[in-house]
């Protein structure tokens, strides 16, 4: 959906569309970052520390799938599993490295829990939806059959 500058509304594309291209973008641009900066072996250090077996081999499976999950994601392929994977990953990210520092990312407090809980927040509405349209679908096929 857009806004032209008469201010009528015009479908273009739809809010559902929007948010499963902008939300992948968003974990693109965090794998890719931690790749460019060389930051994939300190995630796998900082996974090892924290007693996950192999963290250097599981920060490059994150890494990697945080590329292709989204590639998925923009391709509307997947959608509710790799929905379902980022609200995990960024469940885990909040376990082990935001709920210490807080709520806040940014003004009242440093690097806490509110930005990924509304990524999380919008990943289970993408993923909802796509399990809604999923129903409708079979429950459109099951008429046509009748």
């Amino acid at each position: 959906m857009s806004v032209n500058f008469a201010g009528k509304i015009n479908q273009t594309i739809s809010p559902t569309t929007l948010l499963r291209l902008i939300l992948p973008l968003i974990m693109i641009i965090h794998a890719t970052t931690r790749i460019s900066i060389g930051g994939v072996d300190d995630f796998g250090i900082f996974l090892s520390n924290n007693g996950f077996p192999a963290g250097e081999f599981l920060a490059w499976m994150i890494t990697t799938f945080e590329i292709i999950g989204s590639i998925l994601l923009i391709l509307n392929i997947q959608v509710k599993y790799c929905s379902f994977y980022f609200i995990f990953q960024l469940c885990m990210g909040i376990y082990l490295v935001h709920l210490q520092e807080g709520w806040f990312v940014v003004g009242a407090g440093r690097n806490g829990v509110e930005y990924s809980v509304l990524l999380i927040t919008c990943f289970v509405i993408l993923g909802w939806i796509d399990i809604i349209q999923g129903r409708n679908k079979k429950i459109a096929v099951k008429k046509g059959e009748e």
